[in-house]
């Protein structure tokens, strides 16, 4: 009977649909952990072909390439290194499985199907994967090593399973993406499933961003007792030798590293950062291109770009108008000195009268109103798209979600872009991470310690300047405020009523309502952006753009 194993955990950032590239990765890792004598390497949910894969595993081309290239690596396993627990899509009986296969002394060993298929929020893997059996464990080197795959944990019902049909240790695998709070409910479902079953568990999840979501890492190894024997880091990559014991008939592994996990800003920050990084970087886009006005969500987005990708690869334009001040002038310019990146001045007036001039038959008799205001946001649109057309840099967009809710956007102008940081961060908390940037250098950024935009920036109040002496808070309620009642509307689904019963006043919540209501056809339209919350804009929330429901937000009948 086996009394020692050494568990090597991949933790890794595959790139979806770049099957070479995240095999030969893993081969780098699988010799490193057998130069120590590991005897099993173990990677996330699906690392073979990136998670999530959404439509690829749908094309019988992907999936053929796929078993061929996993085949291939199994023949390998026969040089005597370590075997191979590797997330892949696979089929058995003519069905398609989210699958962990064992590979072992040169040939597939066995496969473990992903039970419990998530359909909700950003999860919809029901329509494109059939669900496992409940499984029993796999026996590796007279070890019976469970394998519930990430949802499985979720809930009691696999990890019981496995218990009764003789596991002794739980390899979970998982594709887990970052929302705020997120490590807590990992640790905790944990708990949860050591308790009931018994058993240790090794929880490993993916690192780096995939579109709009952001894998964050953190993997650990929980012991029967339920304290941690490992905690690896969290948004970077990492492999974690681990040393396994049996002590009667408990498997214990060593204690090892236990790094601390970021929360709350540093998180978020970090969050933004590596999703606009890969995205980027994934992308093969050179660089970022975006629009600096002197105000607060176009320098933090800005430093966001330079922590990301480095200040070469960071491209300001300052856009003034008629109605552009001077303090504003001097505040892009001072960030983007503070930042090291290039900056530009192309004023839009010529474009504004150019308008003026074409649509004046047009508009005769007609007074001046947002129509003009939109025409100097779409000037600045196409300004940035036209250079990224001949740079070849993305455009960064720079809206917040505050904005994005009630529609306070002009499309094909401020929304112009290939992917926004802030998508997913309300303004306060757009407040929040600048002043906590301007006092800290995030761990990895590639920008400068040290402040990275004027505190006025920070402190001024917000104007989109389109016109004389405007302010935000001529058309929006405080932000505060505005915050509060979006964040019940959005993340809580509170009713009018129910936010009216906080305090705020049934005209302004209605309106706010409404506002948010009516603009669902905008953020249809705007670019991909870093999942932070747990209801984000996109596959989290979907209403239909063609809506007259008003019913359920309306307060109860007033005498």
């Amino acid at each position: 009977m086996t009394d020692k194993l050494i568990i090597a955990l991949a933790q890794l950032n595959p790139v979806v649909g770049k099957i070479d590239f995240n095999l030969n990765k893993l081969r780098k890792v699988r010799a490193k952990a057998a130069k120590i004598g590991a005897d099993l390497i173990f990677t996330s949910e699906l690392y073979s072909c990136g998670y999530p894969p959404e439509d690829l595993v749908r094309k019988p081309l992907f999936v053929s390439e796929m078993t061929a290239a996993i085949e291939a690596l199994a023949l390998e396993t026969n040089d005597g290194g370590p075997a191979v627990l590797i997330g892949t899509p696979w089929v058995e009986e003519d069905r398609l499985h989210n699958s962990h296969v064992l590979l072992d002394k040169g040939k597939v060993v066995t496969a473990r199907h992903k039970y419990d298929l998530p359909n909700y929020g950003v999860f919809d893997e029901k329509r494109i994967f059939d669900p496992g059996p409940l499984p029993g464990p796999i026996n590796f080197r007279d070890v019976r090593i469970g394998v519930p795959i990430c949802e499985d944990v979720w809930t009691p019902d696999v990890v019981e399973c496995i218990a009764e049909t003789g596991g002794e240790l739980l390899l979970v695998p998982n594709g887990s993406p970052f929302e705020i709070g997120k490590s807590d409910m990992r640790i905790h479902h944990a708990v949860a499933r050591v308790v009931e079953s018994g058993l240790p568990l090794v929880y490993l999840n993916q690192i780096g961003g995939q579109d709009e979501l952001v894998f964050d890492g953190g993997s650990f190894v929980m012991n029967a007792d339920r304290n941690l024997a490992w905690q690896m880091p969290a948004w970077r990559e990492d492999l974690a030798i681990t040393y396994w014991n049996r002590a009667g008939n408990t498997w214990q592994c060593q204690q090892g590293k236990t790094c601390d996990i970021e929360n709350g800003l540093s998180a978020i920050y970090q969050a933004m950062t590596v999703g606009l990084r890969d995205y980027v970087n994934k992308n093969g886009f050179p660089g970022v291109i975006l629009g600096m006005s002197g105000g607060i969500d176009s320098a933090i987005s800005a430093a966001v770009a330079v922590d990301a990708l480095g200040p070469e690869r960071v491209h300001c334009v300052m856009m003034p108008s008629p109605y552009t001040s001077q303090e504003s002038l001097d505040d892009a310019a001072a960030a983007a000195d503070m930042l090291d990146v290039k900056l530009d001045t192309i004023p839009i007036e010529p474009a504004m009268k150019a308008f003026d001039e074409m649509l004046e038959a047009q508009f005769v008799g007609r007074e001046m109103d947002i129509t003009e205001e939109n025409i100097q946001s779409r000037s600045r649109g196409l300004t940035l798209m036209a250079l990224s057309n001949k740079m070849g840099s993305m455009v960064l967009s720079t809206g917040n979600k505050s904005e994005m809710s009630v529609g306070y956007a002009t499309l094909y102008g401020d929304m112009c872009g290939g992917y926004s940081v802030l998508k997913d961060v309300y303004k306060m908390t757009v407040f929040e991470l600048s002043k906590w940037r301007n006092a800290n250098k995030p761990r990895g950024a590639l920008g400068p310690f040290g402040t990275v935009m004027p505190d006025q920036v920070i402190t001024k109040p917000p104007s989109a300047e389109l016109k004389p002496d405007q302010v935000d808070q001529d058309t929006l309620p405080p932000y505060d405020d505005l915050d509060t009642i979006l964040n019940g509307l959005i993340d809580n689904e509170s009713t009018i009523e129910e936010i009216v019963g906080m305090g705020y006043e049934y005209s302004t919540v209605m309106r706010i309502w409404k506002m948010l209501d009516r603009s669902e056809y905008k953020r249809r339209q705007a670019p991909p952006g870093v999942k932070i919350g747990h209801r984000a804009f996109g596959r989290d929330r979907r209403y239909p753009i063609t809506n007259a429901f008003e019913t359920a937000y309306r307060p109860k009948q007033r005498n």
